[in-house]
């Protein structure tokens, strides 16, 4: 799973610049938790998908900020964290499997929302490729919505820079 995520978030809009180490720490949530999830997507034996979820309260020091002021209860929310997907099977179903097996998750386990959050970048970052489609269309379908004002921020080191820098990272919910 973490080979997955350094190489699926390598690519635009996360543009990751990752290495194993931050990984096995970053995976030690979901393996801590006794309501994660990991979904995973394979063509044979080789894992070519995972999809990954929590309670949001496994992650309140990192969240807590972003959903100040939204009058939720976290207790009550699941956090769908990342879908990664290698790009040749794309547009095949997969990444709604990822969301409902996380929903039928969170849903057996008492949680009455799931969010999300998708990284913010400029229109006109210069490594944006002239192809790209935003996932918006594709979240809402699955009766996602932006949370106004809820944006979290997250520093990692982008391809080609030298250290890290912060994100804004825009945060999605939907009642279950």
């Amino acid at each position: 799973v973490a080979r997955l995520r350094i190489r699926v978030f390598h690519a635009w809009p996360y543009l990751y610049d990752g290495d194993l180490e931050y990984e096995r720490k970053y995976l030690q949530s979901y393996r801590d938790s006794d309501m994660a999830i990991v979904v995973g997507a394979f063509d044979g034996d080789r894992l070519i998908g995972a999809s990954t979820g929590a309670p949001l309260t496994d992650h309140a020091d990192d969240f807590a900020a972003a959903f100040q002021g939204a009058g939720l209860d976290l207790s009550q929310i699941f956090y769908c964290a990342e879908s990664v997907l290698l790009s040749d099977y794309r547009g095949k179903g997969v990444g709604h499997k990822f969301f409902d097996q996380r929903e039928a998750h969170a849903r057996a386990q008492g949680f009455t929302k799931c969010a999300f959050c998708s990284v913010q970048r400029p229109a006109d970052h210069p490594m944006r490729p002239a192809t790209y489609r935003p996932l918006d269309t594709f979240w809402r379908s699955r009766g996602y919505e932006p949370l106004p004002g809820a944006i979290a921020q997250f520093s990692w080191k982008d391809v080609g820079d030298e250290g890290e820098t912060l994100k804004p990272l825009q945060f999605w919910i939907r009642d279950l």
